[in-house]
């Protein structure tokens, strides 16, 4: 087992400090249903032009991670800014929410789920949507309904990512859905992330698909930090993929 109090977090030392903007700032986040312990005491700080991958099998914490992050749960301790401010009606507004589960309409098309999402966001890009309904190959005429569960991630995804959100949350995009789609959702984030002006956090236990886009790792067990890093100093320092040393933590 990995000693947490060892690690530093990425960017709080000295010249990380004075060096890099956070868009996302936890401290001592903690929260429970009942007796249990969903987040234990979590501190990270996310630079801006970042992806952060939160890794985990399921139960590990991150859907409550992001959740509280986006504003839907409330932690019962520790704070979170985002921009400096707490999550709020004025923070919605920089930060893409795209959970798991499907909350899209089953009997409209998917034309019409973008036409929905372009009146409801004013940072939503319509060239931006348009290109990756391309790349997802999504039929524009298609019911949700009808979609399969991959087409359904994919559609999910963009709308995400379509807008201008300076962070994006991501929750289990590849939970349960064919490996075609897998790859899909993976270039296309990798084909829309330029680096600037937005970061993105993304949870998962597919890591072999996506750790090729992550920065920074972080590793949670019973919603506590066992580890983060650098994920190529990882990679470096542990002579293993991010893949296996997933494995070696939850062994």
């Amino acid at each position: 087992m990995f000693d947490r109090s060892s690690q530093t977090l990425p960017g709080t030392g000295e010249r990380g400090m004075a060096s890099k903007r956070y868009v996302l700032e936890i401290d001592g986040l903690s929260k429970r249903y009942g007796r249990v312990e969903a987040l234990d005491d979590v501190s990270l700080q996310l630079p801006m032009g970042e992806i952060w991958g939160v890794l985990g099998p399921n139960g590990s914490g991150k859907s409550t991670l992001l959740k509280c992050i986006a504003g839907l749960v409330k932690p019962d301790e520790g704070s979170i800014r985002i921009n400096g401010l707490s999550p709020s009606r004025a923070t919605k507004s920089v930060v893409a929410f795209v959970p798991e589960i499907n909350t899209m309409y089953r009997w409209m098309t998917v034309a019409e789920v973008m036409s929905f999402a372009a009146a409801f966001y004013q940072d939503w890009s319509k060239e931006r949507a348009q290109e990756l309904m391309e790349f997802m190959r999504l039929e524009p005429g298609k019911k949700v309904g009808s979609l399969s569960k991959g087409m359904r991630a994919r559609l999910r995804l963009i709308l995400g990512m379509a807008r201008d959100a300076q962070l994006v949350l991501l929750d289990e995009p590849l939970s349960g859905i064919d490996p075609a789609s897998r790859d899909r959702i993976v270039e296309g984030i990798a084909r829309q992330f330029d680096g600037e002006g937005r970061s993105i956090v993304l949870s998962t236990h597919a890591v072999d698909e996506t750790e090729r886009l992550f920065d920074t790792v972080m590793f949670l067990r019973d919603g506590h930090i066992e580890l983060i890093g650098n994920a190529e100093e990882l990679r470096i320092q542990r002579g293993k993929s991010i893949n296996d040393l997933f494995k070696e933590v939850y062994a």
